[in-house]
């Protein structure tokens, strides 16, 4: 009976078949679909306990989505199986597109003017810790909606799909298809626990538990209120970089803020794997091991000290100290793609801020929350370009590549080439798209760089001292596609546009 249905399933005609392929996933879809609407609930109770205006909005929201939901998995539920590898692209890709699209309902019945391009993007920002904002007047917004953006950031933060795994073998369905979809290249592997759904819950733990101590040094050392202390924490660990505030970090003007941040951003960009390490071991070196975690320390120290010294030379800050507390924030937070800005720094010299925009691309680490190469795939091809250069000289030499001490086999090496190509087209294909609808060259390539490494604010129009509230509706998709893409790794997505895909 099983060898039947292969060729059964081939005779059908192209669109039955694809439709047969989709529906299993479906069911998976609105079962997510239906436990993420439940996380509504936090609002709800952030509403009730201020009192604010959109309550309702939440309980409608909350509501309906679930109905849906409900009338979605009774309907597919005869098509319930286990996801087989392209399923769970199909899953993923479908859960990063489909999410934002429940989470912006409250925004929708709150503001009912908001376009609704303005409100996809905004969700799909949050969910992929864009941290990248089309609203104004965010201090103004009730509290619930303001904290229901950060809850958005830090359930995107370690991955929903992660979050998945941990939910999904209680549902029937396996996890390890989702993983590899999700996380295609060269990462150090994160299965540390013989079971996928109990690495899940080690990481998130450990994720909640460095949220919960960033919110109490915010509270008790930076001397913020709880709510902006919670939400900032929310988004800090998630390298989202939403602030409850149009002027960022910048409104607390406060060094023990800012160093706070520093250190959970620099956290939270390191691989979760090397966190949990050393608590297991009980010990720091596991840190100074991490090939990764070297680098971009290195990378970005280097950087801080060197563009200070820049800014003081071009006259920017009077000061060494000054411009090193300026840059130090701002490079971090840019760097490891969370978005976060105490300046605007879009008046600095351009060379400083693109700098920071390049570094966003390659500064943090794999299983972190940041986006990008990452520097795992930097080291990789830095590595392979010096041992290309040892061939050269010497033909018969035999040199392993080797990150972490470890071989990388000619595949990945393949892999992580085929990938940078990629990436590279992605930036270009998207910049000329959005110089094509009339936007500017620094505002196109600072936008589409921003948006595929996740990384937030980006300069001209976009930059920090305003927001992507000012784009068309075709700048803003275009920019919400690249989110996706750059979450997920622009293979997760690209390959279901190859027709090999959908003929297996």
């Amino acid at each position: 009976m099983k060898r039947a249905r292969g060729p059964a399933l081939m005779a059908l005609p192209a669109g039955v078949s694809v439709a047969l392929r989709i529906l299993p996933v479906a069911n998976v879809l609105a079962r997510v679909a239906l436990i993420f609407s439940l996380t509504m609930v936090v609002p709800i109770c952030i509403s009730l306990y201020f009192g604010d205006s959109a309550l309702w909005h939440f309980i409608d929201a909350l509501a309906g989505l679930a109905t849906l939901s409900l009338i979605t998995i009774v309907l597919t539920r005869r098509f319930r199986r286990e996801l087989k590898i392209r399923d769970g692209f199909v899953l993923v890709v479908g859960l990063w597109t489909l999410l934002p699209l429940v989470a912006m309902v409250p925004l929708m019945f709150h503001m009912p003017d908001l376009r609704f391009s303005v409100a996809y993007f905004e969700a799909i920002s949050a969910l992929t810790t864009t941290g990248a904002t089309a609203l104004s007047g965010l201090e103004h917004l009730p509290e619930s909606i303001n904290f229901w953006r950060h809850q958005l950031n830090w359930l995107g933060g370690l991955g929903i799909i992660v979050l998945a795994v941990a939910i999904l073998p209680m549902l029937g369905v396996g996890g390890m298809q989702l993983i590899k979809a999700e996380t295609p290249g060269p990462i150090k592997d994160a299965k540390l626990t013989p079971r996928i759904h109990e690495t899940a819950r080690n990481l998130w733990l450990i994720y909640a538990a460095l949220t919960l101590a960033c919110a109490l040094m915010l509270r008790y050392v930076g001397g913020m209120r709880w709510f902006d202390a919670v939400c900032h924490a929310l988004s800090a660990m998630s390298l989202g970089g939403f602030s409850t505030y149009d002027s960022s970090v910048g409104q607390f003007n406060s060094v023990a803020v800012e160093a706070i941040l520093i250190g959970f951003m620099l956290i939270a960009a390191t691989n979760f794997a090397t966190h949990y390490l050393a608590l297991t071991n009980r010990s720091l070196k596991s840190y100074w091991r991490d090939s990764e975690f070297k680098a971009m320390v290195l990378l970005l120290g280097f950087s801080t000290l060197g563009l200070a010294g820049y800014l003081v030379w071009q006259q920017t800050y009077s000061d060494y100290f000054t411009s090193l507390r300026m840059v130090l924030f701002n490079l971090v937070s840019i760097s490891t793609g969370s978005g976060y800005a105490s300046t605007d720094y879009g008046q600095w010299p351009i060379f400083v801020p693109l700098w920071m925009l390049f570094l966003s691309g390659i500064a943090a680490c794999s299983g972190s929350t940041g986006g990008g190469i990452k520097m795992i795939r930097t080291l990789i091809l830095v590595r392979g370009a010096s041992r290309q250069f040892t061939t050269l000289l010497h033909p018969n030499a035999v040199r392993p590549l080797r990150v972490n001490r470890m071989a990388v086999p000619d595949p990945v090496i393949f892999a992580v080439l085929g990938f940078i190509f990629l990436y590279f087209m992605s930036l270009v294909v998207l910049t000329f798209a959005l110089l094509a609808t009339g936007l500017d060259f620094v505002s196109s390539l600072s936008a589409a760089l921003a948006c595929l490494n996740n990384a937030g604010p980006g300069l001209g129009v976009v930059g920090p001292a305003s927001n992507y509230g000012g784009l068309t509706d075709i700048q803003l998709w275009l920019c919400s596609l690249a989110m996706l893409l750059g979450r997920l790794e622009v293979f997760s997505v690209l390959v279901l546009f190859t027709p090999a895909f959908w003929r297996g």
